[in-house]
């Protein structure tokens, strides 16, 4: 599923942008007056080859994991909170259900490796092992567990697409994953730990110090092959990060809006690109987060978000928060008057 899905990725329809970026100069405002929503409806149209893109409805798809590397004190709560949110997902009582209400989203929760038990409805069963390994002693998981959770990821897009989404939002949920997710954009960008690092959940400026030795420590001792993604990702990955890697590659190779939220999503997203390039031309950033290594996250990819909300929770939520901007520059563009259609005089500028 992977090399197929990977096969069918193609560039964005660059013929498009021309044919759109002439219609908003033709409607009744002055040209480029809306600024970077007007680059928006260019790149929506590009990525869904339509002159009058749809993003509603949005499917919300949440990706949930453990990671062994938790046991090292990394995180500000323990690892059965993974699991004990997943519960509150499914009752409909964390912050992305209440965004996707919102928004009118189709949300999906995934299990793909929570180290434990989880309810037999409300959530997709899809567990590829229970929980990675704790990287600092041994591979997160085998290369083949990280192909089977990014097919994991590949399953969940096409399931929102044939239910009828038009914009897809990856969201996690997995306790240690910025430890996980810093140490994947550490080796990916070649870049020193110092710098990528944040406290996460929460943890005291103190021990940021432990978080960045424990990476240090797992780089070291894994020795992933840098220009290999694969080998970054089963190495120093997690479960959830594989999976959300298949959500954008599957979305990708639909031609679905992909609606990037804060760090996690972001190196996720890195690894994505890294494995099928043409996916940077379907990613769309909804914000920066407060983790310090987002802003690396995003200057690999030329990234530049929509908004800056001080947020670091992840699930989705900042990418939830985003999406009235994709649906009013669809808006914009099908619902606008054109000069002639209003009768307004255009700009006598040469």
């Amino acid at each position: 599923m992977l090399a197929d899905t990977l096969a069918r990725l193609e560039p964005a329809d660059s013929a498009m942008e021309d044919r759109v970026a002439a219609h908003l100069d033709n409607l009744t405002k002055p040209p480029g007056s809306l600024g970077r929503l007007e680059a928006l409806a260019v790149t929506l149209a590009s990525i869904t080859g339509e002159a009058f893109p749809r993003v509603a409805p949005p499917g919300v798809l949440v990706f949930a994991a453990d990671h062994g590397v938790a046991a090292e004190g990394v995180s500000a709560f323990p690892q059965e909170v993974t699991a004990q949110m997943v519960a509150n997902f499914v009752a409909g009582g964390a912050a992305i259900n209440v965004f996707a209400r919102q928004i009118d989203a189709r949300l999906e929760v995934i299990d793909v490796g929570v180290a434990a038990e989880l309810p037999s409805s409300g959530v997709v069963h899809e567990k590829v092992r229970a929980g990675s390994a704790n990287f600092v002693e041994r591979d997160a998981m085998s290369r083949d567990e990280a192909v089977r959770a990014i097919e994991v990821g590949i399953r969940a897009a096409e399931r929102a697409a044939e239910a009828g989404c038009r914009c897809l939002i990856v969201g996690e949920m997995g306790i240690a994953n910025t430890t996980a997710s810093s140490a994947l954009l550490a080796v990916l960008t070649e870049s020193s730990v110092t710098g990528l690092i944040g406290n996460g959940t929460g943890i005291p400026v103190e021990r940021l110090a432990h978080k960045q030795a424990i990476i240090e420590r797992a780089i070291a001792a894994r020795a992933p092959a840098r220009d290999d993604p694969l080998d970054v990702l089963a190495k120093l990955g997690g479960l959830e990060i594989a999976a959300m890697v298949g959500a954008y590659l599957g979305g990708a190779a639909r031609r679905v809006p992909l609606l990037v939220d804060g760090f996690i999503a972001t190196v996720a997203a890195l690894v994505a690109c890294r494995l099928g390039s043409a996916t940077r031309d379907y990613l769309i950033f909804g914000h920066r987060s407060q983790e310090p290594g987002h802003g690396h996250a995003l200057a690999a990819l030329d990234a530049r978000p929509l908004l800056e909300l001080e947020l670091r929770l992840g699930e989705g939520t900042g990418a939830a928060l985003a999406f009235p901007l994709l649906e009013a520059a669809c808006r914009m563009l099908a619902e606008m008057a054109t000069f002639e259609d209003a009768g307004v005089a255009a700009s006598q500028t040469p």
